[in-house]
């Protein structure tokens, strides 16, 4: 059976399931979201690409951003980018801020909030323009000039951010922060608002597949880096649900509050899965069913 066909039976069959989980309520925007769409594309390294659903429609990444702050920092910064963070799971919440006082203000890990917010302080501190300067290395990474931020959805989450701005500031107190706060987390929280579709987002995230990569032969990581992105993105990307993903799914992946997630079979394809609904974990509902159902019937994954 051919992937599109795969893709096709466990679409249908995970989309008939009961419809469970919310949308994320804590963004004022993101509550908005019609809860029942579903999408999926596929982009091989191949250059060849299979969509279905309302794989055309464009949602905010949010935390599926981080991946690709993670790459620019890393590709600036070099192995200098862990002194500053661990590369351990954390096994609390993405936005707690216990562990970052035990710790002395070293996130865990690049994709807990903490992380993310370091991660943004390091590109204030190495980009001339930051904000445009990283939208035009996703542009660069997927030749789309029309991805943008999404002001509406930036401006929502900084009227509810206040644990974000603790986070932030108690970073900064251990002096892993090295711009002001504000700034740093304006810059955060437009890039969680950036807004693709699956198409798009498997497109994005193709160099990853292709060892850094990308497909035009444009190099963005080393081999060595792009291979440090994705044992993260297996061992940190779903929040405390990470190892669960691992088991049943068995792919490097990362997943976002708006719904969306992302998968890498390596040398192979992306996959990008978009369900408003999330679980108790924050994790997309139906995108979760079905990676673990399309990684089964393919017999397509890493493990």
């Amino acid at each position: 059976m051919y992937l599109n066909e795969i893709i096709q039976e466990v679409f249908h069959e995970v989309n008939s399931l009961e419809a469970k989980g919310q949308v994320a309520s804590y963004i004022p925007e993101l509550k908005k979201v019609e809860p029942e769409k579903f999408g999926v594309y596929l982009s091989t390294i191949d250059n060849t690409g299979f969509g279905i659903g309302n794989c055309y429609e464009t949602f905010s990444i949010q935390s599926i951003a981080k991946v690709l702050s993670l790459s620019l920092a890393y590709r600036i910064l070099g192995e200098k980018i862990w002194e500053r963070l661990g590369v351990e799971p954390s096994g609390t919440a993405f936005n707690s801020l216990i562990q970052l006082e035990v710790e002395n203000g070293i996130p865990r890990n690049p994709f807990i909030n903490a992380g993310a917010l370091v991660i943004s302080d390091i590109l204030l501190s190495h980009l001339e323009h930051p904000k445009e300067n990283f939208l035009a290395f996703i542009r660069s990474l997927s030749n789309n000039r029309k991805i943008d931020y999404s002001s509406r959805i930036a401006t929502s989450e900084k009227q509810v951010g206040y644990r974000n701005v603790a986070l932030c500031n108690l970073i900064k107190s251990f002096g892993n922060i090295e711009n002001e706060p504000a700034d740093v987390l304006d810059f955060y929280f437009n890039l969680c608002s950036l807004e693709v579709n699956c198409q798009e987002l498997s497109g994005l995230f193709l160099f990853l597949a292709n060892d850094g990569c990308t497909l035009s032969g444009s190099r963005v990581l080393s081999q060595s880096q792009s291979k440090r992105v994705k044992a993260l993105m297996q061992t940190c990307g779903f929040y405390d649900e990470s190892g669960e993903f691992s088991f049943k799914v068995g792919l490097p992946g990362k997943s976002g509050v708006g719904g969306g997630i992302v998968a890498i079979h390596p040398k192979h394809y992306v996959i990008a899965v978009w369900s408003p609904r999330l679980n108790s974990k924050g994790n997309s509902y139906k995108g979760m069913k079905f990676l673990e159902e399309f990684t089964t019937k393919s017999q397509l994954s890493i493990f």
